[in-house]
């Protein structure tokens, strides 16, 4: 059975910066496509970041450039270091993943995606 789970969610004041990780088990993260995702109160789930082995990482344009995705095969581990965060950045994250590969145009699409986390909230303050 495939579980994530996510940490390091927490309240920051603008600039500041925030990493979160996600766990996964049952799973092995290497050679599979996982992702960030996050959903603001009223509004869509939207995909921030994802990473598989062919197209690498892909980020949403909001994002770009200061959030970054990395994965840690060796621990199973998918993480978000998110610099310069916003105010708009606040959000529950979640943490995605599914089994092979997919065009990079899919891979910031939630229905992209079959296992998920349960969240962490990111509370970004000005």
């Amino acid at each position: 059975q495939v579980q994530l789970v996510e940490s390091g969610g927490g309240s920051v004041q603008a600039g500041g910066s925030l990493r979160l990780s996600c766990v996964a088990s049952g799973y092995s993260i290497s050679s599979k496509r996982m992702g960030w995702f996050r959903q603001a109160p009223g509004k869509e789930r939207e995909g921030v970041a994802a990473i598989d082995s062919r197209a690498g990482a892909h980020y949403a344009d909001a994002v770009q450039g200061r959030l970054t995705i990395s994965n840690d095969d060796a621990k199973n581990t998918l993480s978000l270091l998110m610099d310069s965060l916003k105010p708009g950045d606040t959000a529950i994250y979640y943490c995605a993943a599914d089994h092979g590969v997919l065009g990079w145009w899919l891979l910031l699409n939630p229905r992209s995606y079959k296992y998920w986390g349960q969240g962490t909230q990111v509370t970004v303050s000005s």
